[in-house]
């Protein structure tokens, strides 16, 4: 039987019999659904269409002469997988091809200075205060906040580098420091660009290139109708 085809060629079902035997013999075979089940249909198409992603990536990088690593699986945090999707980041963690794809197509993308300027609108917080502080046995940098009161109020009232003693503690304030608590949103909305725009090609792709066969569900049944749906 047929997977699918990629550009009109067929894709061999094989592939998709030795994923599926791989989950059902792997460490979690406890948690998938029972075969036969509509919850197993739905698995299989899920198997094959992620196993149609990883081919269509893998000519890809043919085609753009792109070099894939041999490295192992990558493991995406769960911000990146809900915005890619679970079939592409699926395909994305398990092959290279997909990885040196998407590092291709999104290689240009920027967040757009809008975007840029809203997230910092929303994410703004003052910078953080800590006191250097001297004590009998060291420094250390504190949150004035978390001093006991008495002695904040103390120290704020003495000159720098001055001991001052409030009951059991003693300190000198040596230094104000200024941390701020804005990072650079850059890196993070790139990455965000860079998802959605690697879901927008795909998703062109398959629409173009790729096309599933029905009736997956039935391994090897000779009775299957030859009959296919585009994704």
């Amino acid at each position: 039987m047929t997977l699918g085809l990629l550009d009109g060629r067929p894709l061999p079902r094989t592939a998709l019999d030795s994923r599926l035997a791989a989950l059902r013999s792997g460490p979690r075979s406890t948690a998938l659904p029972q075969p036969g089940s509509s919850e197993d249909r739905q698995l299989v198409r899920w198997v094959a269409q992620v196993l149609l992603t990883e081919a269509l990536c893998e000519t890809v990088a043919a085609e753009r002469g792109l070099t894939v690593d041999s490295v192992g699986p990558a493991r995406l945090d769960q911000q990146a997988a809900v915005e890619l999707g679970s079939i592409t980041a699926a395909a994305y963690e398990g092959s290279a091809a997909v990885r040196a794809v998407y590092e291709s197509v999104t290689a240009e993308v920027e967040p757009a200075p809008a975007d840029l300027a809203h997230y910092r609108t929303l994410t703004a917080r003052p910078p953080a205060t800590r006191w250097h502080l001297a004590l009998p046995d060291g420094c250390l940098e504190a949150d004035p906040d978390t001093l006991p009161t008495a002695l904040a109020e103390a120290l704020r009232a003495a000159a720098p580098g001055e001991w001052v003693t409030v009951g059991p503690w003693q300190a000198a304030l040596l230094a104000t420091l200024t941390i701020p608590r804005n990072p650079d949103p850059a890196p993070v909305l790139r990455e965000a660009a860079r998802r959605a725009e690697f879901v927008r090609w795909l998703d062109c792709e398959r629409a173009r290139r790729l096309t599933l066969v029905e009736g997956l569900e039935h391994p090897g049944d000779p009775a299957q109708p030859d009959n296919h749906h585009r994704h």
